[in-house]
C-alpha cells in the first residue's frame, strides 16, 4: 500500500499495563512482542502504536500463557467496553489528538465504572 510508517496505526495488547488501561505513543522498544518485532522489521519504528494493557500475572513464568491466552470470562465486561471505547474515539488517532485520545478513552471508562486507579474485575 506504499504508506509511510508514520501513518500506521498499530493496537496491541500489553502486559506492562493494567488491564483496561490505554497508551498512545510512537516508536520504542518491542519488549520481546513478537508481532511488534515483525512490524517493525518491515516498517522501521516510526509508527504509531496504542497500547492496550491486559495486565501482568504476579507468577513470571505464566505471563507467556496470559499473553497467548483467551480473556475469562470475568474480564469481558472491561474488554467489551474498551473496545466500544476506543472504536468511538479512533478518529481522533488520525487527526493526531493522541493525548485527547487517551483521555477520553479513560473518562470514557471511568463512566463505565473502571476506575484508573483499580483493577477491572476478573483481571486478576
Amino acid at each position: 500500500y506504499k504508506l509511510e510508517p508514520a501513518s500506521i496505526v498499530v493496537f496491541h495488547d500489553e502486559v506492562d499495563l493494567p488491564a483496561a488501561k490505554v497508551r498512545v505513543k510512537v516508536g520504542g522498544g518491542v519488549a520481546g512482542h513478537n508481532g511488534l518485532r515483525s512490524i517493525t522489521a518491515h516498517l522501521g519504528n516510526d509508527y504509531k502504536r496504542v497500547r492496550i494493557g491486559i495486565g501482568k500475572p504476579d507468577v513470571k513464568e505464566l505471563v507467556p500463557m496470559h499473553v497467548l491466552g483467551d480473556f475469562v470470562k470475568s474480564e469481558w465486561a472491561w474488554v467489551e467496553a474498551l473496545c466500544d471505547v476506543i472504536a468511538e474515539n479512533a478518529a481522533l488517532l488520525i487527526e493526531g489528538k493522541d493525548s485527547t485520545f487517551q483521555n477520553r478513552v479513560h473518562l470514557a471508562m471511568t463512566a463505565k465504572g473502571f476506575d484508573e486507579d483499580e483493577e477491572p474485575p476478573g483481571s486478576d
